[in-house]
């Protein structure tokens, strides 16, 4: 059974930095693509970023240029670099197998926890 244990999310400025991890349990992680999802309150959750199995990267049009995900193949685990926050980034931000589709759509029906950003002055 996979599991996702999202962390490092927290309290930010505007225009602070911050990294996300993700770690992986119950399935080969190297040959996953993985990719961040956000939702925001009152909101659906959307797809945020994804990186595939050979490293190939994709980014919604809102965070691109300021995201960047990577992985880890030898500790399972996948991470989110976000720089530039703005208020619009405050969400519980989760982690998922995105499926090749134009959605990005997660492929597991089990989330984790996710972790908390907020971003205010």
């Amino acid at each position: 059974q996979v599991q996702f244990v999202e962390s490092g999310g927290g309290w930010v400025q505007p225009g602070g930095s911050m990294r996300l991890s993700c770690t992986v349990s119950g399935i080969i992680f190297r040959v996953l693509d993985m990719g961040w999802y956000r939702q925001a309150p009152g909101k659906q959750r959307e797809f945020v970023a994804m990186i595939t199995r050979d490293g190939n990267t994709d980014y919604s049009g809102s965070v691109k240029g300021r995201f960047t995900i990577s992985r880890d193949n030898a500790k399972n685990m996948v991470y989110l670099q976000i720089d530039s926050l703005k208020p619009e980034d405050a969400a519980v931000y989760y982690c998922n197998n995105p499926q090749r589709n134009i959605e990005h759509s997660p492929t597991f029906r089990s989330w984790g926890r996710g972790t908390q950003v907020t971003v205010s002055s």
